[in-house]
Protein backbone atom coordinates (compact mmCIF):
# COMPACT_ATOMS: atom_id res chain seq x y z
CA UNK A 1 0.00 0.00 0.00
CA UNK A 2 3.16 2.22 0.60
CA UNK A 3 4.70 1.74 -2.80
CA UNK A 4 0.76 2.60 -4.45
CA UNK A 5 0.44 5.81 -2.28
CA UNK A 6 4.11 6.90 -3.32
CA UNK A 7 3.23 6.38 -7.12
CA UNK A 8 -0.14 8.41 -6.71
CA UNK A 9 1.63 10.88 -4.97
CA UNK A 10 4.09 11.42 -7.84
CA UNK A 11 1.39 11.33 -10.29
CA UNK A 12 -0.34 13.91 -8.44
CA UNK A 13 2.49 16.03 -8.06
CA UNK A 14 3.05 15.10 -11.95
CA UNK A 15 0.07 16.35 -13.12
CA UNK A 16 -0.15 19.66 -10.69
CA UNK A 17 3.76 20.37 -12.27
CA UNK A 18 2.33 20.13 -16.01
CA UNK A 19 -0.92 21.95 -15.42
CA UNK A 20 -0.34 24.38 -12.95
CA UNK A 21 -1.95 27.49 -13.50
CA UNK A 22 -0.36 30.74 -14.43
CA UNK A 23 -0.60 33.69 -11.35
CA UNK A 24 -2.88 36.74 -11.80
CA UNK A 25 -1.25 39.70 -12.52
CA UNK A 26 -2.44 42.09 -10.52
CA UNK A 27 -1.58 46.00 -10.19
CA UNK A 28 0.94 47.10 -7.24
CA UNK A 29 -2.11 48.26 -5.24
CA UNK A 30 -4.23 45.42 -5.49
CA UNK A 31 -1.87 42.96 -4.69
CA UNK A 32 -0.41 44.90 -1.58
CA UNK A 33 -4.60 44.87 -0.25
CA UNK A 34 -4.08 40.78 -1.25
CA UNK A 35 -0.98 40.33 0.61
CA UNK A 36 -2.61 42.08 3.54
CA UNK A 37 -5.57 39.76 3.59
CA UNK A 38 -3.23 36.53 3.42
CA UNK A 39 -0.65 37.54 5.85
CA UNK A 40 -2.06 35.96 8.91
CA UNK A 41 -3.16 32.91 7.12
CA UNK A 42 -0.97 29.79 6.80
CA UNK A 43 -2.17 26.50 4.87
CA UNK A 44 -1.20 23.16 6.83
CA UNK A 45 -0.54 20.51 3.68
CA UNK A 46 1.00 17.45 2.35
CA UNK A 47 3.18 18.00 -0.37
CA UNK A 48 1.28 15.53 -2.46
CA UNK A 49 -2.73 15.07 -1.12
CA UNK A 50 -4.96 15.97 -4.03
CA UNK A 51 -7.28 18.01 -1.96
CA UNK A 52 -4.06 20.08 -0.53
CA UNK A 53 -3.27 20.33 -4.58
CA UNK A 54 -6.53 21.87 -5.19
CA UNK A 55 -5.99 24.60 -2.25
CA UNK A 56 -2.10 25.16 -3.83
CA UNK A 57 -3.91 25.70 -7.47
CA UNK A 58 -5.91 28.27 -6.34
CA UNK A 59 -3.76 30.04 -4.29
CA UNK A 60 -1.37 30.31 -7.10
CA UNK A 61 -3.95 31.14 -9.70
CA UNK A 62 -4.97 34.45 -7.52
CA UNK A 63 -1.59 35.02 -6.54
CA UNK A 64 -1.83 34.80 -2.80
CA UNK A 65 0.85 34.80 -0.93
CA UNK A 66 0.26 32.41 1.64
CA UNK A 67 2.21 30.65 4.24
CA UNK A 68 2.66 27.01 3.60
CA UNK A 69 3.49 24.19 6.18
CA UNK A 70 3.93 20.69 4.87
CA UNK A 71 2.80 18.56 8.32
CA UNK A 72 4.70 15.53 6.60
CA UNK A 73 8.63 16.93 6.33
CA UNK A 74 7.52 18.78 9.40
CA UNK A 75 7.31 17.50 12.98
CA UNK A 76 7.37 20.84 14.51
CA UNK A 77 4.29 22.05 12.02
CA UNK A 78 2.66 18.27 12.86
CA UNK A 79 2.54 19.54 16.55
CA UNK A 80 1.19 22.61 15.89
CA UNK A 81 -2.08 21.22 13.81
CA UNK A 82 -1.90 19.05 16.81
CA UNK A 83 -2.29 21.19 19.05
CA UNK A 84 -4.53 24.29 17.22
CA UNK A 85 -6.99 22.85 15.22
CA UNK A 86 -7.12 19.31 17.25
CA UNK A 87 -6.91 16.79 14.39
CA UNK A 88 -3.92 16.27 12.07
CA UNK A 89 -6.08 16.39 8.69
CA UNK A 90 -4.94 18.19 5.72
CA UNK A 91 -5.16 20.60 4.22
CA UNK A 92 -6.29 23.34 7.19
CA UNK A 93 -5.77 27.03 6.96
CA UNK A 94 -5.07 28.62 10.16
CA UNK A 95 -6.58 32.27 10.01
CA UNK A 96 -5.32 34.53 12.77
CA UNK A 97 -7.58 37.57 13.60
CA UNK A 98 -7.68 40.48 16.11
CA UNK A 99 -6.17 37.99 18.53
CA UNK A 100 -8.33 34.60 17.56
CA UNK A 101 -7.72 32.03 15.85
CA UNK A 102 -9.76 29.66 13.74
CA UNK A 103 -8.48 26.61 12.02
CA UNK A 104 -10.75 25.48 8.97
CA UNK A 105 -10.96 22.15 7.30
CA UNK A 106 -12.12 20.70 4.02
CA UNK A 107 -10.43 22.02 0.65
CA UNK A 108 -14.02 23.52 -0.45
CA UNK A 109 -14.08 25.20 2.41
CA UNK A 110 -10.93 27.16 2.41
CA UNK A 111 -11.02 27.79 -1.16
CA UNK A 112 -14.95 29.38 -0.52
CA UNK A 113 -13.19 30.89 2.38
CA UNK A 114 -10.10 32.32 -0.09
CA UNK A 115 -12.97 33.71 -2.52
CA UNK A 116 -15.49 35.50 -0.64
CA UNK A 117 -13.24 36.70 2.22
CA UNK A 118 -9.85 36.88 0.88
CA UNK A 119 -10.33 37.82 -2.69
CA UNK A 120 -13.87 39.76 -2.10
Amino acid sequence: MTIIRWVLGRIILLLDFLTSPKPAHHSQEVQAKLDARTAKLTLYHFQACPFCVKVRRVMRANNLNIETRDTKRSAHAAKELLAGGGTPKVPCLKIENDGETKWLYESSDIVAYLNTTVMA
